[in-house]
């Protein structure tokens, strides 16, 4: 919304005592950051809003001994996509079908046993010849560990980066060889994997393919680990049919990890990739494949914050088709709106402000971002203040936050000005977080009430 359409909607008079407005509710953008629908790395733009990028990296791109790293690959993906004002979804491979050379030379010289084999599980795609490492070698575990600590220690945290899928074990990095599964990595070799994550990272959250619990076949547990979930099969493996043979699908797999695996989605995000064979399809009316799951219900049963989805990438979709997605995108993640901000006439040269802010949406917000208060002139502001309200832990369905401060005005000059708050994104040139409100500005501004200063 423009300066001038949201300064149309403000009433303009001084604060005479403290006072309670309500603020409307308008749609959320479908590009707020670090939600919705992910691309491969690229320029993009134009087809689908997003604010997010995803790409792998090859193993050998990056570790070139057991503790020598090269980050220049990573650091210039990381950069490509933050030029664009977009964050980062990214995950390294030990084995991909169809490529070679994935598997540092060293480890190989070494005596690190790989098998080829012709992997028949590339659906769509044809099958294709993949190199797995026997994961159970002593040297190729001491590098995974190494890596690790060397990642976390470098990129935890790093404002190019919105999300890490754990990757390393199985094809794609996906935690499974399957139809070989007797080559994937044991249980004592995931704890390791994960140890080693939980280790590094305290800021970036990391996510695996797999929810898992102490029953749960081949799987190492990791139902009570900081971790979230990636669901690759969305909106085609996720509901539970009620099929035995489909006990694999991401929710009956979530319920059998038990109950700290199913409410994951309260403190750690859960992300995936709608299954390719449904990708653009799945935000028909009525999808060509029947295997498509309804998306909303998907979405309302996992809490996902982002999904890749090439198709509404690849080329540039129907009107229709993008006005259907957008609609059910802002269902993903968070959706903050502010029902109303109390405020008292200034006094002493302070000014008292309570936000009310509440969860729309389906999970909440993952990161601790900082708000601030602003009091704006002709839409530029004249003064911001940091805010102590949080966004982090408000659910859906919670009551209403209350951001409560007292702003100290008594350097500003005397006239009259808007009143309003942003929540910046951390990376420079990043997309703020914009509320569910009729007075939010592009700019990342929500205005909140007219007030006079004296």
């Amino acid at each position: 919304m423009t300066r001038s359409a949201v300064l149309a909607l403000l009433v303009v008079a001084p604060v005479v005592a403290t006072d309670r407005v309500e603020l409307k509710h308008a749609p959320a953008p479908a590009d707020n950051p670090l939600k919705g629908l992910v691309p491969y790395q690229g320029d993009v733009r134009e087809r689908f809003p997003h604010s997010l990028e995803f790409n792998y990296l090859p193993y050998s791109a990056l570790v070139k001994g057991y503790d020598q790293f090269d980050w220049k690959p990573l650091d210039e993906m990381l950069d490509g996509i933050a030029a664009r004002g977009h964050q980062a979804v990214f995950r390294i491979f030990l084995e991909y079908p169809n490529k070679k050379g994935v598997i540092p030379d060293f480890l190989v010289k070494d005596g690190l046993k790989v098998t080829k084999w012709l992997n028949t599980n590339t659906q769509p795609l044809p099958p294709a010849d993949v190199e797995t490492p026997d994961y159970e070698d002593k040297n190729l575990r001491r590098s995974l560990k190494s890596f690790i600590a060397a990642l976390g220690k470098r990129y935890d945290g790093d404002p190019r980066i919105g999300f890490i899928t754990a990757g390393l074990l199985g094809t794609w990095g996906e935690w499974h060889t399957y139809p070989k599964s007797e080559l994937f990595a044991s249980k004592a070799v995931q704890a390791e994997v994960m140890d080693a994550y939980e280790a590094a990272f305290k800021t970036t959250p990391v996510l695996l393919r797999y929810p898992a619990g102490d029953k749960t076949w081949g799987k190492a547990t990791n139902a009570a680990r900081r971790f979230g979930y990636h669901d690759d099969s969305f909106a085609w493996a996720t509901l539970d049919t009620g099929r035995k043979d489909d006990d694999w699908f991401y929710m009956p797999a979530l319920k059998a990890a038990g109950p700290a695996a199913e409410a994951k989605w309260k403190t750690h995000p859960i992300g995936g990739e709608i299954r390719p064979e449904a990708w653009g399809q799945v935000f028909d009316p009525k999808p060509g494949a029947k295997e498509v799951q309804d998306f909303r219900k998907c979405v309302e049963a996992t809490h996902a914050t982002w999904l890749m989805d090439s198709g509404m990438f690849e080329k540039k979709q129907s009107a229709a088709r993008i006005k259907r997605a957008e609609e059910e995108v802002r269902r993903m993640g968070y959706e903050f709106h502010a029902p109303a901000v109390t405020t008292g006439a200034v006094t002493g040269g302070k000014l008292d402000v309570k936000l009310e802010v509440e969860s729309r949406g389906v999970a909440p917000f993952y990161y601790d971002w900082k708000p601030e208060w602003g009091l704006l002139a002709d839409g530029k502001p004249a003064k911001t203040w940091p805010a102590s309200g949080k966004l982090t832990g408000l659910l859906p369905g919670d009551q209403p936050r209350v951001w409560a401060d007292t702003l100290d005005v008594g350097g500003v000059k005397a006239g009259k000005y808007t009143l309003a708050v942003r929540v910046p994104n951390t990376l420079k040139g990043g997309k703020p977080v914009r509320f569910a409100n009729a007075t939010q500005q592009t700019d990342g501004w929500l205005a909140l009430r007219a007030v006079e200063v004296k």
